[in-house]
């Protein structure tokens, strides 16, 4: 039986060290431990561990925490077991003698918490030991990962809804970041749609200073940035494990404490890493934000991000990560177009399907909003997540210490809307760009975009102006890029008033001033134009090679996807042309990537015509099969219907007979006498 909740207060002072409850936590121990199914949203650093470590104490048994972070599993045993809690994990980096104690401690009985990694739900294994074991409570941390909508998602928290109905249990579970759509499906996946009982504990940090900027020389930023707070603990988050490596390699040249953290490293080594960061004063960990420090460590000063975040959830669950003590803690976070292109072409290359590539763009459109905001950030962002923020700003983020400089933006605004409109809304900014600079290239001249009224109207911008202007315009959701067509914008209704004359916008002077000083930008693989188109590419070469089981590569090298997203081929004919496309290739994966680049299915082929593309003889065919099909019931249209196999009209066009009687040794006496002379002179014209 549960333990009464006048125990808490005495579990709270001698096993943790608390002589009080913080707000809102108190509540949901009770409920927890008094054996309801519970849903809490607190902000990171609210104390959630300690609403089902607390009640673990207090219910017989053992309580299961399943958790997607190896680090943050180990820091918590870790804490636990100095407090004299008999606590365990069980992951991938456990040495063989870890291992070995904590089942000893799940088979006596001694062991009071355990913590899985949601893929050890997979093991048969694991369920019947689980089953043996005498659990009272599953704890879930991190919850927003089981939700599909998240920024987290991972498959395994599927199998967690099937343990807790399995064992007969209740199921309360955690999370930091999660809006109301992800809510609503932590609900349906865990609770089976019952509601639990929810806390909203809400998303404010005041203690975190919030700051972003413009990538200009970005590692002489975070250099800077970690230099004015020398001495202090720090993470830095980077897209790359090669980043992680290379810019630890550089704070520690600048006299830095510092050490990288990624998936690739072995496991010893993360290991080292993580005792570290828990016991060593000042540490800078510079580490991916894909396999994530997930640690406890209280006293995080400051957090900042080298590359853009995917999400305004990540982002706000990664610098969640600062200030867990209620202490001040600072944040810096860089973007950038490559940034911005990059988190792009992640969803659009991404298996997922397009309502959720939708609604991913729709997040990234998000933190790009708070990224390019003009006003409060923390306004901003608690607005996201549902909640009002301080009306005349916090006072604690860099637009409320130095507001920026903005400027009227509206005729540069409707001049962009104004190029998309008389494009068709068909083309992403790359292209649009162009036509507002007047640049002529063989896309602008060959669609005729440059007769356009909006051709050049834009000179007084620079190119790359341009872009940080089309940047904020996403950033404030006037215009969106549609994932079916390869990224093109279009506009939204917020922008309608702009571009009538009924509303104004201002922009951000800086981001447009850090343009036009800014350096050439490293040269990528295609224009900005044809990246979309190329990142599709890579995503249905993906799942072809997934599913033949083979490198990407032996499907079609980069070099031909890159030729394909700028030459667009419209036909087999088209596209076997171009280079890395043989015979073989065209007919088993010309179809696919030419639906890709079109946008819809490509009209079936007969096998024989396909063998043909490429070549001369296929547009040999294709007029043979018209003049057929106008002579089917002859030239008087009032004969008996009469065709060619599609096998006999590609030999004629491969063979190119002169004249009647070789005609007639291919087709037979019927066929050539009715189709002879117009077959004769298409060939004699070819």
């Amino acid at each position: 039986m549960p333990r009464d909740m006048a125990d808490a207060p005495a579990l709270l002072r001698d096993v943790f060290g608390f002589d009080d409850f913080r707000p809102g936590q108190g509540e949901i121990v009770e409920a927890v431990a008094s054996g309801e199914n519970v849903l809490a949203i607190m902000p990171t650093g609210g104390g959630k561990s300690l609403c089902f470590q607390l009640p673990a104490l207090m219910l017989p048994g053992l309580t299961v925490v399943i958790s997607p972070l190896i680090a943050l599993m180990r820091d918590q045993v870790r804490g636990l077991r100095e407090a004299g809690v008999a606590a365990g994990a069980l992951t991938s980096a456990n040495t063989p003698d870890e291992t070995d104690a904590v089942l000893d401690g799940i088979r006596d009985g001694t062991l009071r918490l355990l913590y899985l990694a949601p893929e050890r739900l997979a093991s048969g294994g694991t369920q019947r030991m689980l089953a043996e074991a005498g659990v009272s409570l599953v704890a879930v941390d991190e919850a927003h990962c089981v939700s599909q909508w998240g920024h987290d998602f991972r498959p395994d928290y599927l199998r967690i809804g099937v343990l807790r109905r399995a064992l007969g249990v209740p199921l309360a579970a955690f999370t930091a970041t999660a809006d109301a759509e992800t809510r609503d499906e932590i609900v349906a996946r865990l609770f089976d749609g019952a509601a639990p009982r929810t806390f909203l504990r809400g998303f404010d940090r005041p203690n975190i200073h919030l700051a972003f900027q413009p990538k200009d020389s970005p590692r002489k930023q975070i250099l800077a940035f970690a230099a004015a707070r020398r001495g202090q603990s720090g993470i830095v988050y980077c897209g790359t494990r090669a980043k992680t490596e290379s810019l630890a390699a550089a704070l520690a040249a600048e006299g830095h404490s510092a050490c990288a953290y990624h998936g690739g490293m072995e496991a010893e080594a993360r290991r080292a890493v993580e005792e570290r960061f828990a016991t060593e004063d000042g540490l800078i960990v510079v580490a991916t934000v894909a396999f994530g420090m997930g640690v406890d460590k209280p006293d995080i000063r400051w957090v900042a991000h080298a590359d853009l975040p995917k999400s305004i959830e990540a982002y706000y669950q990664e610098i969640g990560r600062a200030g867990r003590d209620g202490g001040p803690a600072e944040t810096l976070t860089l973007f950038g177009a490559d940034d911005i292109r990059l988190r792009r072409a992640q969803i659009d290359e991404g298996a997922a399907p397009p309502e959720r590539r939708d609604a991913d763009h729709g997040r990234l459109n998000a933190l790009l909003g708070l990224a390019e905001a003009v006003e409060c950030r923390r306004r901003a962002l608690l607005s996201y997540f549902g909640e009002t923020g301080p009306e005349a700003g916090c006072g604690h983020c860099d637009l409320c210490d130095t507001p920026p400089e903005t400027f009227d933006g509206t005729e540069a605004v409707r001049k962009a809307l104004s190029a998309a409109l008389r494009t068709g809304e068909s083309f992403g900014a790359g292209h649009l760009v162009d036509i507002l600079t007047g640049t002529v290239t063989d896309k602008v001249s060959q669609r005729g975009h440059d007769t356009l009224p909006t051709f050049g109207v834009g000179r007084d911008l620079s190119r790359s102006q341009w872009q940080a202007v089309f940047r904020q315009m996403m950033g404030r959701d006037l215009i969106r890029p549609d994932p079916e067509r390869h990224g093109a914008l279009w506009m939204t209704e917020a922008a309608r008033p702009i571009l009538r004359g009924e509303a104004t916008i201002r922009l951000r002077r800086d981001t447009i001033d850090v343009a036009r000083a800014s350096r050439p930008a490293v040269r990528t693989l295609v224009s900005d134009e044809d990246a979309p188109l190329l990142s599709a590419l890579k995503a249905k070469r993906r799942a072809l090679a997934e599913a033949a089981r083979v490198p990407a590569y032996v499907i079609f090298p980069d070099r031909t996807l890159i030729e394909m997203a700028e030459a667009r081929p419209a036909s087999l004919d088209d596209m076997a042309r171009i280079s890395g496309v043989g015979a073989k290739k065209l007919e088993r994966y010309g179809a696919a990537f030419l639906e890709v680049i079109g946008g819809e299915p490509a009209a079936p082929a007969h096998p024989a015509r396909r063998k043909l593309a490429g070549g001369g003889a296929g547009a040999l065919y294709d007029q043979l099969l018209a003049a057929q099909a106008e002579l089917a019931r002859g030239e008087d249209g009032t004969e008996k219907p009469l065709s060619c196999s599609a096998s006999q009209l590609a030999r004629v066009a491969e063979l190119r007979p002169s004249d009647s009687d070789a005609l007639t040794r291919l087709l037979g006496e019927r066929r050539a006498e009715r189709f002879g002379p117009a077959f004769l002179a298409i060939l004699s014209a070819a």
